[in-house]
Parts: structure tokens; sequence; C-alpha cells
């Protein structure tokens, strides 16, 4: 079976009452109360379509009832499939690894491999200039990833470099699970000869970790819309044995878009409807607007 790459379009999806408190009912309870407590509604719909993504995937592929998924978190935030009942050949060994940002939400899955996905938007900084941000961020990087970083060209390019190198960075840390505590000098990144284009995935970036090339990892790169850099890291799994180099004769997948209709196919309400939840998505949506108001008077 092959991997999995799904994108859903967070940015454009404006969710009806009856969307927004199916796909409430759909996750798990404390999930649900979690989403619900983001300050924003473009948060709010980010999180719930990662959670979806996430079920969509364990049901689909991994052939587990919608309502017998359980969902936790690894310690430092990697999500895991808990059913002990569930353990079965479908299910083993799948490593799975979500990301939103920006306009998207993403999900990236394989069989036998460890598996980090991030997703970046280039945007400006919002309340300092370009040298600055970087002068901030200096530790996150190597001298060479600076170097190609500053020589990207303009400023929105170096900033793009930037977010390419982020997302990268952040895909590998997420398929390790280490968190936070990693030093993101450890890894750098030598980057694909070839453009990054939107429909066209490379797989040609190499990392070296503590100054050694890590031959055992690979990494995806697409663009997603305008300006969202996507990165996949794939590497040996910790429980199951695979073949290093992951994959690395298959060409690598494409971004299947996912519509919310898909994203709830499958699904099976897990407890009654809340008419609250509905009020309270909508004060978040609405906020934004107010506050653009107020700022124009």
């Amino acid at each position: 079976m092959g991997g999995v790459r799904w994108a859903f379009r967070c940015g454009s999806w404006t969710p009806s009452r009856s969307e927004w408190l199916l796909a409430a009912r759909c996750v798990q309870r404390e999930e649900k109360e979690r989403i619900g407590q983001f300050m924003f509604a473009k948060d709010a719909k980010s999180a719930m379509a990662g959670r979806l993504l996430l079920r969509r995937l364990v049901c689909d592929r991994m052939g587990v009832p919608w309502s017998d998924i359980r969902l936790e978190r690894s310690s430092r935030g990697k999500p895991y499939l808990a059913n002990p009942a569930c353990s079965s050949p479908e299910t083993m060994g799948w490593s799975f690894n979500i990301s939103h940002q920006g306009d998207y939400a993403v999900l990236a899955a394989e069989q036998g491999l460890q598996v980090g996905v991030d997703v970046m938007k280039t945007t400006m900084p919002g309340s300092t200039s370009v040298p600055e941000f970087f002068r901030i961020m200096t530790r996150q990087f190597t001298d060479c990833e600076w170097s190609v970083i500053r020589s990207a060209g303009s400023e929105w390019e170096q900033l793009t470099m930037f977010y390419r190198h982020w997302a990268l960075k952040e895909s590998f840390i997420k398929a390790i699970g280490t968190g936070l505590g990693f030093n993101l000098q450890r890894a750098e990144f030598h980057l694909s000869p070839e453009p990054i284009t939107e429909g066209k995935v490379c797989r040609r970036t190499t990392m070296h970790l503590d100054e050694e090339e890590e031959e055992v990892w690979a990494f995806e790169e697409t663009v997603l819309g305008k300006d969202h850099h996507v990165a996949v890291a794939l590497g040996p799994s910790h429980t199951v044995r695979s073949v290093p180099p992951p994959a690395l004769t298959d060409p690598p997948p494409s971004f299947t878009f996912l519509s919310f209709s898909d994203l709830i196919s499958m699904a099976t309400p897990l407890f009654e409807e809340d008419s609250a939840y509905w009020e309270n998505f909508q004060k978040k949506a609405e906020a934004p607007e107010r506050q653009r108001l107020t700022a124009t008077v």
C-alpha cells in the first residue's frame, strides 16, 4: 500500500451551521473542546480539518470503524492510534502526521517509515523588518543555510527560502518526535537544485545531521496554492523493519485535495449535537471583521 498525501483548503472553507456542528460530532469530545477554545475561527477551522484528516486516514486506510478510533498525542505532541483492540496487520507500522498553517491543512502517512510533515506560508514579518526578523532567528539555521537564504534575491525571495528551510527542519523534528528541545543547527539542509513549483514534488534535498549526511532520510518538497511550502520527512521506522533509503525508487506522491464531504464521507457522529458550539464559532468568525471596522473608524 502506497503512502498518503492529503490536503484540505481551510482558508476557503466557510462552514455552514450544519457542517460545523456535524464536524464537531465526528471528533473525540476532548478534541471538540480543545478546538472550541481557539480565539480565532481560522485556527479552529484548521484544527478541526486536521483531526478529520487523521480520522479519515485511520478509517479508510487502516480499516478501523470511525466510532472505534481513539487518537492520542505523545508527550511531545505527535498523534498516534491508541486503541489496543484495533491492532492488526492493517494498522501496524503506520506513521502519520498533520500540519496546518496559512490556508491549508495537510496530512502525510506511510507504512513502515517514520513520517513528519510541515506546511509554511511565506509572509512578511508583522512588526519588524526582514533583516531584524532574520537576526532574531539567527540560531535556528547554520551559517551555510543563512548564506543560501540571504543570497536568494529580494526580501520576499529570502523569506520564501527561509520558510522552505523552516518547513524542512520542522518536518524532520516532527518525524522523530523530539519537540522543542532539539537544536535546529544540528540538522543542515542542502537544497535540491531544481525549482520547487506547484503540482510538482521534488525529493532531491538532503540533510546533514551533526555534519554527517543522513542517507536513510528522504525529504519531499512541493508548493500548494500561492506561497505555501510543504516538506515531508521520511525515515526508518523504530518499530517496523524497512529498507533504507525509503522508497526512493518510487515517484514521490502528490498531494490530493479533499473536500469537506470527503473528510466526513466515512464518519459516524459520536455524540449529540451542541447548538452552542455553532454560536461560539460564529462569534470567533465575526471578531476579525469587528476589529477591521473599528480600525477604520
